[in-house]
């Protein structure tokens, strides 16, 4: 059994190394993806008039409790 697996290493060994370094570099790539995107990090975007526009393209919009609502007139 352990002689059938030398062979099998011997008779594949450059396929072997290249399958094992080509996981290491996504894994490395993944890994410099990622903490850059962490240094990188930004502010959310805040909608802050979506009111407004929903109001100036016409669309009835009924948003939640406590705000006021818009109703276009066409």
């Amino acid at each position: 059994m352990l002689n059938r697996i030398k062979e099998f290493l011997n008779k594949n060994f450059n396929e072997i190394v290249l399958v094992i370094f080509i996981i290491l570099i996504s894994l490395f790539s993944f890994a410099l993806g990622f903490i850059l995107a962490k240094f990188q990090e930004k502010t959310p975007l805040k909608i802050e008039k979506i009111y407004e526009n929903l109001y100036r393209w016409g669309w009835n919009f009924r948003p939640l409790s406590g705000v006021k609502t818009f109703r276009a007139k066409i």
